[in-house]
């Protein structure tokens, strides 16, 4: 009875101190990696709570207002635009992984067959826009002005051989149009949810290089909370490492 009052009291002692991270996401990989963190945390006394996302504009303002903790969905430079027209303070924590970004297309099985005056979708939030033209240019379906760079527009395009019809929708809808337009230029959480595979359904795919990390984003104010640090550590262990080169197999790279 001694014994088991004991381990009572150690759990209440336990469940006292162990705190709680409020953590917004997108669903693939982004939730599906804190869910392998989750007993990581555990044993570190702190529990992680992920609230799922499907847009790019929530997660960041419910940070901002102090109504979750973190959240875990985008680059360093959607949130530098972020940050410099929302007028918000989020701060990255770590880098976790890379997205490679890709173009596909339900019609053409080459991004060298698209037809005069074809249709293109790319997203319409400056960073990601600006990546998607990057790619078309990488892929020589268009050429950019030499000033433009990661927020480059369609303004920017000075050669279009093609006469292309660029189509700026939101990121989360791209998936569901690729039957309507010639080809799409697709982020990777989008597309591993619309079940197509990157490595082999991408006619153009950034290389394992791209500059754009996928952090976990907080606040100045918890930023260095014992409970952060805990998490950063988690997501940048070997389980993590393992769990993502074996689960998405090259459509999602660790970066650590």
């Amino acid at each position: 009875m001694k014994k088991l009052l004991t381990a009572l009291a150690a759990f209440a002692a336990f469940s006292a101190q162990a705190e709680t991270l409020n953590i917004a996401a997108t669903p693939v990989p982004h939730a599906e990696i804190l869910e392998v963190v989750k007993p990581l945390l555990a044993k570190e006394g702190v529990e992680l709570k992920v609230r799922v996302f499907t847009d790019y504009v929530q997660p960041n303002l419910q940070v901002q207002q102090k109504n979750l903790d973190a959240n875990f969905f985008q680059h360093q430079p959607y949130l530098d635009e972020f940050n410099a027209s929302r007028k918000t303070e989020l701060v990255s924590v770590i880098g976790v992984h890379v997205e490679p970004f890709g173009a596909y297309s339900s019609k053409h099985k080459n991004l060298s067959e698209l037809p005069q005056g074809a249709t293109v979708a790319i997203p319409n939030d400056a960073t990601n826009g600006g990546r998607a033209l990057l790619l078309l240019q990488q892929a020589g379906v268009i050429k950019l002005k030499p000033e433009a760079g990661i927020l480059a527009t369609p303004k920017d395009i000075a050669e279009n051989p093609k006469a292309i019809k660029v189509r700026e929708l939101e990121a989360a809808t791209l998936p569901r149009v690729l039957s309507q337009v010639d080809a799409a230029l697709i982020n990777t959480n989008y597309a591993l949810e619309a079940k197509l595979n990157p490595t082999q359904d991408a006619l153009a795919i950034e290389g394992s290089d791209s500059p754009y990390v996928n952090l976990l984003v907080a606040r100045p104010d918890n930023k260095d909370s014992d409970a952060m640090q805990k998490l950063a550590k988690a997501l940048n262990s070997a389980e993590v490492k393992q769990f993502i080169e074996e689960k998405y197999k090259g459509a999602v790279v660790p970066a650590f």
